[in-house]
């Protein structure tokens, strides 16, 4: 069946198809109109990867990764466009741009509000995170009147982020007053992404992601650092980094390296998921340093927080081509570096092994301290977790 598309959304909705991005739309409370206005026009095709309308609260939580705290605020909508981008970014063809936009609203409906009628919409690019925020004039329209102001910001919005230069009219009322804001967050991200190769020599070396979400360069982390590949983020790994937070008297943070020395780098498609599981839990540090020596030459003055077995391969020289001059290399450096290490014990083939079961040579044993077994003990495998992840998510599709 055939909608009538108003001429204004015709030439804007044909605009955004006009242009290279690919986009995946998520929205909730509004935005309907937007969706048939898209996918009613010609080459819808080549910007449409995906849509999806997480409308339920059980819904809105498998599409965030976790319950929001308010599902109508710009908050939301962020972490919508977020997922979306996320989505979009593992669905493309290529390396085309991608963006996500996400919208929340809660517009008029049969019965009474006692709130705002709002909507907060964003998108989600690689330029950066432009955020719509909209307070209706409450009873200034009937809900289909509601309906078409938040789907032609839905449309202005995604033609803003996909550079289409043609103005669309929200038909606002008076008092009715549209905010906009830009930032630019994922650029230390893309530029570190894209030197990796160069060894964290020149350009951005570091990036540090804290809870917010908020990204920034080079930012100093002298703080306990837990380094892993965190896929994913599990009790054990933030148990472990609350102790040595208490043992050391600084909040830690955590360390994730986008290159792995036996294995292909991280996309950014990978990153920002596994970011996505420290929002609002902790502080993330980006490097592109797989090994300790490099580590602590972009992190100077830290205590890198390991489990028992990491330990083990520090101070074996098999790790180091056989060399046993190259492994106290390595740990001179790391030395010289001022940093040392926090070694927490692990359960190995049923026996509880500590720092004391290290063959750690004896000039330097100054590098390496004891957790504890009282402080700290988690007997469950990182392995063990992420094989009950992946079958969660697979129960989830």
């Amino acid at each position: 069946m055939s909608i009538e598309i108003p001429y204004d959304i015709l030439r804007v909705a044909g605009e955004i198809h006009s242009k290279p991005n690919r986009a995946v739309v998520a929205t909730a409370g509004a935005g309907a109109h937007a969706l048939a206005w898209l996918l009613g026009v010609s080459g819808a095709s080549r910007t449409v990867l995906e849509a999806v309308v997480p409308y339920g609260p059980e819904s809105m939580a498998r599409f965030l990764g976790h319950k929001p705290a308010c599902h109508v605020s710009l908050r939301t909508a962020k972490e919508m466009a977020e997922a979306a981008y996320i989505r979009a970014l593992s669905l493309r063809d290529g390396q085309g741009p991608v963006v996500g936009l996400g919208c929340t609203a809660t517009i008029a409906t049969t019965r009474p509000k006692r709130g705002e009628h709002r909507c907060s919409v964003s998108t989600w690019d690689e330029d950066g995170t432009t955020t719509y925020d909209l307070k209706l004039a409450k009873g200034g329209r009937s809900r289909g009147g509601e309906e078409e102001v938040v789907s032609r910001l839905i449309l202005r919005a995604l033609a803003e982020s996909s550079g289409v230069g043609l103005e669309l009219a929200l038909g606002l009322l008076d008092g009715e007053d549209l905010k906009v804001q830009h930032d630019d967050r994922g650029q230390p991200l893309r530029h570190l992404l894209d030197q990796v190769g160069s060894e964290g020599k020149g350009g951005v070396r570091t990036v540090t992601v804290h809870p917010s979400g908020k990204m920034s360069a080079d930012e100093p982390a002298r703080a306990p650092v837990l380094a892993g590949s965190f896929s994913p983020l599990h009790h054990g790994h933030e148990r472990l980094a609350q102790v040595a937070s208490e043992m050391l008297g600084t909040p830690a943070v955590f360390e994730i390296s986008v290159v792995n020395a036996d294995k292909p780098r991280l996309t950014e498609t990978e990153v920002r998921s596994r970011l996505r599981q420290f929002r609002g839990r902790g502080t993330v540090v980006l490097t592109q340093a797989p090994r300790f020596r490099e580590k602590a030459y972009l992190l100077p003055g830290c205590t890198f927080v390991i489990g028992w077995d990491t330990a083990v391969r520090l101070v074996d020289s098999k790790y180091y081509g056989g060399h046993q001059g190259e492994m106290h290399q390595a740990l001179t450096e790391i030395r010289g570096g001022g940093c040392r290490f926090l070694v927490a014990g692990r359960l190995d083939e049923g026996v509880f092994r500590t720092l004391a079961d290290v063959a750690v040579p004896t000039e330097f044993a100054d590098l390496f301290a004891a957790i504890p077994e009282s402080r700290f003990r988690v007997d469950v495998s990182s392995l063990e977790l992420r094989s009950a992840w992946e079958s969660s998510k697979g129960k989830g599709k």
